[in-house]
């Protein structure tokens, strides 16, 4: 199994941060895996997008043209990644601010309104966290317990994370 996976939105929305936990939930699975940020130079607010590769085998270059599964967070990532997607590929987004919705038909498109449900928790700063598990929903790539691994591994130790507040973090998940 190999899964090609593209991340992208506005710095601030936790793009960066999807991809490192993605990726360290990879390395806790054992598999083989490439994180690749980039970003602009004014980081918040500016564009931001990660790739991240998780394989049973080797992976032979973490530069890639396509993409298995794109994450998109905002109307520019949309423009830019949309035709790169794989066909039979996913696209998954949140609607806000988007203003041209994907129209491939080629491809699984998952809209998650993680912005909303977040604002509706009072948790803003866990829309990252929403759109992660929306997505390991659709695509079961790690499992649940190394992603809690990743997390713990990924963020900065709070002594709060346990698996009752992983469903807060995670609530599309399970």
């Amino acid at each position: 199994m190999t899964e090609e996976i593209i991340i992208a939105g506005f710095g601030g929305q936790g793009v960066l941060s999807m991809g490192k936990i993605l990726a360290y939930s990879g390395i806790m699975q054992d598999q083989e895996v490439s994180w690749m940020p980039s970003y602009g130079p004014e980081m918040r607010g500016g564009t931001a997008n990660v790739t991240v590769i998780l394989s049973d085998d080797r992976i032979s270059s973490p530069i890639l043209t396509e993409y298995d599964t794109a994450i998109i967070l905002n109307q520019q990532s949309m423009d830019k990644f949309e035709s790169l997607v794989k066909p039979g590929g996913v696209l998954l987004y949140d609607p806000n601010g988007i203003t041209r919705h994907p129209q491939r038909k080629d491809i699984s498109i998952y809209k998650i309104e993680a912005s909303k449900e977040a604002a509706q928790l009072g948790l803003r700063k866990i829309f990252n966290m929403i759109v992660l598990g929306g997505y390991l929903k659709v695509k079961p790539i790690v499992e649940f317990d190394n992603v809690i691994r990743g997390l713990k591994k990924s963020l900065p130790p709070s002594g709060n994370l346990t698996s009752n507040t992983m469903t807060i973090f995670f609530p599309t998940y399970r």
